[in-house]
């Protein structure tokens, strides 16, 4: 009678070694010298990118910052999250922002291109993302991450990146969670030699009216490094009992008196 069940967990496990096996051969393939001709004839987005300007908000012409169309539930929540300040109640636990915010962020960035793939290491929070552009599809049921699945794609001198699978411990914007299918697509091209733009376009059918398309120009400074980033580290962010985010001004090593 034992023996049904035995075969049938031997069973199992060998077809969850197979299924990783193939995983991980698909993912690890060695690069050949015809990949590294071909990643030679990209664009060159190598080095370190300033973020701290270009907007980072949809503008009409000659007009102010335009933000994303809510539909009116999201616009209700936003105003209530607003309401309670829970804008910073993640930054305070060393969260961090997640997709898109990261991108968004004012420290720096550095693109590494490698065959199959792009790698944007941020200097905030010391977050990382990888885009895969070794022909692999959009997962069909993605798991929820904070910088979802990005998988990327080169026409012409433009990396377009579509990206999906979000933690809900992440937001579409400041104090607007988005429903769950959520959907960013990136277009990243040099305008010069050593500035980037990178136009964003963002579609929530549950929380937005319309896509909200947003761009940001980067500069390049190749004598630049990037940073540590520790949290934990003289963080003087807190949250009191009622999840409000608050500052802790104190001195780093004030004794009280």
């Amino acid at each position: 009678m034992r023996r049904p069940v035995a075969f049938s967990l031997v069973a199992v496990l060998l077809l969850a070694l197979l299924v990783i096996g193939q995983a991980q051969e698909a993912i690890q393939r060695a690069p050949t010298a015809t990949d590294w001709s071909a990643l030679a004839k990209l664009p060159d987005f190598s080095g370190v990118w300033e973020t701290g300007g270009g907007g980072g908000a949809g503008r009409g012409r000659g007009g102010p910052p335009a933000g994303p169309q809510l539909t009116p539930a999201a616009e209700a929540k936003r105003k209530e999250l607003q309401s309670k300040g829970a804008e910073d109640s993640q930054t305070a636990n060393c969260l961090p922002p997640g997709m898109p915010g990261i991108m968004g962020q004012p420290y720096p960035m550095e693109f590494l291109l490698t065959p199959g793939k792009v790698t944007i290491v941020i200097e905030a929070y010391q977050q990382v993302r990888h885009i895969y552009t070794d022909g692999r599809p959009l997962p069909g049921d993605p798991d929820a991450k904070f910088h979802g699945t990005s998988i990327g794609r080169w026409e012409g001198d433009t990396l377009v990146v579509e990206t999906v699978g979000f933690s809900p411990l992440t937001d579409l914007a400041r104090n607007v969670p988005h429903s769950g299918r959520m959907r960013i697509v990136e277009r990243f091209r040099l305008t010069d030699p050593d500035t980037m733009t990178i136009e964003t376009t963002i579609t929530d059918p549950g929380v937005l009216t319309a896509p909200f398309t947003s761009t940001r120009t980067l500069r390049r400074h190749r004598n630049w490094t990037i940073a540590e980033y520790i949290c934990e580290e003289n963080n003087r962010n807190f949250m009191d009992a009622t999840g409000k985010a608050g500052v802790n001004l104190t001195l780093p090593g004030a004794t009280k008196k």
